[in-house]
This record gives structure tokens, sequence and C-alpha cells, in this order.
């Protein structure tokens, strides 16, 4: 019944968008759009395709649901698909589609994580998101996508595809033989489940069975999972980081510092604050502080029960990981956050693509790793898209309809993976998908990258690096 309720929610729900995107199609009409397909047009100029039924937003659609659905299974996103969609097949420029890939991602994520709410725990008796996780990665990551923005600006395209390929083809790789390694266990222990039960004759000549005894387990109702799962004092730090670091964004965007006749004043424009200025570097520099004590605070939590996990003997693992909580493995950690997240912001393509891998490197299992990683990447892509919706980066009609489109990708992606794994047993499914979402990342972006790096040498266009105050 809650699935029938479900289906029945999101029908209506994509009825209704779907009835609200063609009202504000037929008057949506900003100032700075334009409709130019020419490629050798600025690379600034926005290029907004008018939405319209079409064999484009058709084949956008299967590609954005399909994209959606393996991306938050896998739990890196998919906005190496997303990005080269919306510019080959539909026509936006860059920009926008990274905005758009953005908002695709969000509503990915988000029903998602609705979805693994109501999920319990494989096998243990503990939420299926791990918030000690994601509050442990999630600020590095921010860090990270901020020092992404300034450096894709600084960073040559050719070098931008070349990192592309190194990266996605290394952590593609990597995912698919820790993924034929998991799938060789599994068929281990399946063949191990089948065999016929050894039973023994003790000394009094009677019949042993190498069995235990039976522990009925109760069944909880999906509600009851929800409000298991939830933990509101996790999810309110997770949300006091995301906000922090919205607001500095907003302030970074929105607002103007100069000196004007020896007073210091604010401005309220469109293009943000001055590069390089006084007040570039004070918003900028104040997001160090704030990631660092929200890490550190979590390094701590994770390093006493850790400590404390050991002088009692216990093996049991902390945070689903089996790594050992030690000052250098949480340094490795805060700097694979932000390579995540720098990677992210400077590819335009979500910190997920270095995060998931590494869950599963660290030891956790692939559907906590999916999970974890989803639930993450919501927070990441919400305050991108804020951020763009602020610079009016997207065309709010085409990023309603994409979003209804990925939303409900989201939660039938899980559904039918889940099920799935459930049925064969076999949870390295999860990182086959992962891997092969990063590969097809690899190869549309690379393909495009290199395209437009011959275009650039053919045109004879400037190929090194850019300076970071003028380019901002």
């Amino acid at each position: 019944m809650a699935i029938k309720a479900c289906v029945l929610c999101q029908l209506i729900g994509f009825s209704i968008v779907i009835l609200v995107v063609y009202i504000i199609a037929g008057h949506y009409n900003p100032k700075n759009e334009h409709v130019l397909l020419d490629s050798s047009s600025n690379s600034d100029e926005k290029v907004w395709p008018e939405l319209e039924f079409n064999w484009r937003i058709v084949l956008a659609t299967v590609i954005g649901f399909l994209g959606s659905a393996c991306g938050t299974v896998g739990g890196v996103g998919g906005g190496g698909i997303f990005v080269p969609m919306l510019t080959l097949i539909v026509g936006f420029d860059t920009k926008s589609a990274a905005a758009l890939s953005k908002c695709m991602i969000m509503g990915a994520s988000t029903s998602s994580v609705w979805y693994n709410l109501r999920v319990p725990h494989p096998c243990r008796e503990v939420p299926i998101l791990d918030y000690d996780l994601a509050l442990l990665f999630q600020p590095m990551l921010m860090l990270g996508i901020t020092l992404g923005v300034a450096l894709s600006v600084v960073f040559p395209y050719w070098l931008i595809t070349v990192l592309i390929i190194l990266l996605f083809s290394g952590t593609s790789t990597r995912s698919f033989f820790k993924a034929i390694e998991m799938w060789k266990e599994e068929t281990i222990v399946k063949k191990e489940m089948e065999r016929p039960q050894e039973s023994f004759v003790n000394s009094r000549g009677e019949l042993l069975i190498d069995t235990e005894p039976l522990i009925p387990k109760e069944e909880k109702t999906p509600m009851q999972i929800f409000r298991f799962n939830l933990r509101w004092k996790m999810l309110t730090a997770l949300i006091v980081v995301w906000a922090a670091f919205l607001a500095l964004q907003i302030i970074k965007a929105r607002f103007l510092f100069q000196n004007d006749k020896g007073c210091d004043v604010y401005i309220f424009v469109q293009n943000g604050l001055v590069a390089c200025s006084t007040s570039y570097w004070v918003v900028t520099i104040i997001q160090f502080p704030v990631a660092l004590a929200v890490f550190s605070y979590e390094c701590v939590k994770l390093y006493k029960e850790s400590k404390k996990r050991k002088s009692m003997g216990n093996t049991d693992s902390v945070c689903e990981a089996s790594i050992d909580w030690t000052a250098p493995h949480l340094t490795f950690c805060a700097l694979c956050g932000i390579l995540g997240g720098t990677v992210g912001g400077l590819l335009g393509s979500g910190g997920g693509f270095i995060l998931g891998p590494l869950l599963l490197e660290i030891g956790v299992i692939p559907q906590v790793a999916s999970a974890t990683a989803t639930f993450v990447m919501m927070f990441s892509s919400s305050l991108s898209v804020v951020e763009f919706y602020l610079l009016n980066r997207f065309p709010i009609p085409y990023a309603l309809y994409l979003m209804s489109v990925s939303i409900l990708a989201g939660f039938w992606g899980q559904f039918f993976i889940r099920k799935l794994v459930a049925f064969l047993k076999r949870a390295s499914i999860i990182i086959f998908i992962l891997s092969g979402v990063i590969f097809a990342s690899a190869l549309t972006m690379g393909v495009i990258g290199i395209d437009r790096s011959i275009r650039m040498i053919q045109n004879h266009e400037f190929m090194g690096f850019l300076d970071f105050c003028s380019s901002q």
C-alpha cells in the first residue's frame, strides 16, 4: 500500500509539474536569454532553447531518466552524462548545461534519500545513512567545491580534459575490479549456503546438527524504519554547515565591497564581489575555519569512539568502515574530501565521482556507500543550484521539467536495484553500476573535451593558464 500511494503521489506531482512548466514556458522570457545554436558564439553568452515537444526533448528525457537512476544508485550523481546531453542534444551552452545538471542531480539525490530513509540497514541495527561519514566529508567537500570553481576559470581547457580522462578512467577501473572481486566473494558465500548442513554424532550416539537457534526478528513498518533512519541531531548539524556555506556564497555572489570617499559600503550588484579585493579574500578565507571546525569535531568523535572500541576488545567497525580512525587516516579522509570537492567544482560534475569510490575503498558496504554518498550530494548539489539561481544561470521551465524526471528516476532506480540486490543477493551490482556511470562520463566528457581542444588549436586560441583575478 505504501508503494502504491507513493506511485500515485508521484504521478499526480509529475502531472502538476508538467502543467506548471508549460504555463511558465509560455510566459517566460528573461532579458538575457539568447537562442543561439552556433558553436562559434561567445562562450559567455546564454544559449537557452525553447521547451517544446520534439525528438530532442524525448531523447534527453530518456537519457536523463537512465542517467539519474544509475547515477543515484551508484552514488555518483551523473553530471558527466547530463552536461554532454544538454549541450549536444538539447543545445544549451556549457555553463547553463552545468547549472541544469546540478538541478537534475539535486532532484535525483533528494528522491533517492527519501527512498533510502524507508529502507532498513541490510545487516545491522543502524541507520542506512551513515551520518558520521556524511558529517566527516561534507564540510571538506564543500570547501573543495569552492576551490574547484575558482580554479576552473584559471586552468586551460585541455588540462581539465586530461584530468577528466585520467581521474574518471582510474576510478572506474578500480571500481570495476573491486566489483569483480566482490562478485567472486558473493559466489563463494552462495555456494556455501547451498551446501547441505553438516551433521555430527556425539559420544552417546545422538545426532547433532550444526545450526544456530532461530531468533524471530521483529518486522518494522515503513514509518518505524523512517523514524529510525532519521537522526535529527546529525541532520541539523549537516543543515547548519550547508546554511553557513550558502550564506557565504550569497554574500560572495551578490554584494560588492568597495571604498567610496574613505567609507566602506556594500552595494548590491549582480556580478558579486570584485575578485582579489579585500572583501573577496575575507569571504573566501572564512570558509576554511567553518569547514575545519566541523571536520575537527567529527574527527575527535570518531577517534574517541575508535579508541574506546579497541580498549573494550570490540571488533565491530565504526561508521561501517573497516578503516582504523587514527590521525593519519583522518587526515587522508580530509584530503580526499577536498580533492573530491575540487574535482567537482573544477569539472562541474559533482564530488560523488570521488566520494562514492572512496567510501567503498575504506570498507563501507555498497548499500550504505550509495545511500551516504547520495545523501552528501543532496547538500552539495542544492548549494550549487541556489548559487546558479541567484546568477540567473538556467531557465526555470527546463529546470522544473528535468528535475521532475530526475525525481522519478531517483526513486525508481533505487526501488528496482534494491529489489534486484535482495533477490540475487549480490550487492556488487551497485559497484558495477557505479563503475559504468563513471566510465560513461569519462567517455562522453573526454570526447567533447578533445574535440573542443582541437578546435581551439585550429582557431589559434590561447591555451595557457589564465590570470586568477582578471578571470573571475
